[in-house]
């Protein structure tokens, strides 16, 4: 199958996601096109099945914004004539499965049926998707896919109580691949971030107002009150220079590693001992189910799709939103014994095994399938 892949090319989840689903469709044998306006962050073009074409936004003094739909559309219809594209699968509803919808009428103009799959990520939905603004189109464009997935059950809840939607909503978790041997025997590298007796706390996002950054500084002051530790922050935004600021204010900032966006994330995580999602709302939580892949407990929020990713009591811990003493809690119960902490990460890294990249996109392909066989029954 020929499938062309709409996304952001960036360090965000949805973007990693699509990326990773793309790598692996091409390791099984379909030709994968990613088509959008810079290459996505992970993605590797060493397999001949994996091709990606460039969104060019000419830039013109009468466009106060650009307008990227206009030729991510125009650029849709141009590969999947060039490179006779079996499907599109765009990942968020807004620009991408707008741009997607007037690329298949203009396909259909010239006899060409193409099916869309649309996969909801979350801030499509729950933020940026809800405003006044944007509701209607995101509304039409969920609408006028022919299959509608999203990354969680709560999600999809979501999707369905904000907007009319008549589509169905497929569920399909993100999903991990695990590599079980990361940094099992590199502990000399372990010694530049933390000495042996600290326990490494680490928090990797785009730094976000939504993530919470401050309840993570709070939460890791607590803990280190109780027990020598170290705080690895990894990410960039616009978050950031308010957590070095709190830092500074706690007097904490020796303790706290600020690492910007890095490719070594699961170098990072293969040496942690605890990680801390305290966002006001995830979609899913890739960046808890990363670090469980890591063997890494979570303590994390219990919103959004979270509790469909860490399981309290067993891969971590869950705590109401804003709750940093109740974190910081569920933290040191973890950390302060060296069996019940192995005890934790042996079950974080059984817990996402349920989320093997194997497991889940077979599902995908099943999509896939019953967009193709909604396409043709449709043309006739």
């Amino acid at each position: 199958m020929k499938i062309a892949i709409v996304c952001y090319p960036t360090f965000g989840g949805s973007g990693v996601v699509a990326t990773e689903l793309g790598l692996e469709l091409a390791r099984r044998g379909h030709e994968i096109h990613f088509i959008t306006y810079s290459q996505p962050v992970r993605l590797a073009l060493l397999n001949p099945n994996v091709h990606y074409h460039e969104v060019n936004v000419p830039e013109y003094p009468l466009f106060h914004y650009q307008p990227y739909e206009l030729a991510l559309s125009s650029k849709l219809v141009d590969m999947v004539k060039l490179h006779h594209i079996d499907l599109l699968h765009v990942h968020y509803a807004i620009p991408h499965a707008y741009a997607g919808y007037m690329a298949k009428q203009m396909l259909k103009d010239e006899g060409i049926n193409i099916p869309m799959v649309t996969t909801l990520h979350g801030t499509d939905i729950t933020l940026v998707g809800n405003h006044p603004f944007y509701k209607p189109a995101v509304t039409f464009s969920i609408n006028k896919s022919d299959v509608v997935t999203s990354v969680s059950q709560s999600l999809k809840e979501a999707t369905l109580r904000l907007f009319d939607i008549k589509n169905e909503i497929v569920v399909i978790p993100n999903f991990i691949e695990i590599d079980e041997t990361i940094n099992r025997n590199q502990v000399c590298k372990r010694s530049v971030m933390a000495n042996s007796d600290e326990r490494i706390i680490t928090h990797i996002s785009n730094f976000r107002k939504i993530k919470n950054i401050p309840d993570v500084v709070n939460v890791f002051y607590r803990i280190q009150e109780k027990i020598p530790a170290k705080l690895m922050m990894v990410g960039d935004g616009p978050e950031k220079v308010i957590a070095e600021e709190l830092c500074e204010k706690l007097g904490i900032q020796d303790k706290v590693i600020f690492f910007g966006n890095s490719n070594e994330i699961h170098q990072i995580l293969g040496y942690s001992d605890l990680f801390l999602l305290p966002s006001e709302t995830e979609s899913f939580g890739l960046a808890a189910l990363e670090a469980m892949a890591c063997g890494v407990p979570v303590v994390s929020s219990n919103t959004g799709g979270l509790p469909e990713v860490n399981s309290h009591g067993y891969s971590g811990y869950l705590s109401n939103v804003g709750d940093v003493d109740d974190m910081a809690e569920n933290a040191l119960k973890i950390l302060r014994n060296e069996v019940v902490l192995n005890e934790f990460k042996h079950n974080a890294l059984e817990t996402a095994k349920k989320f093997l990249i194997d497991k889940i996109v077979p599902l995908y392909e099943n999509v896939y399938e019953e967009a193709l066989e909604k396409t043709k029954k449709n043309a006739f």
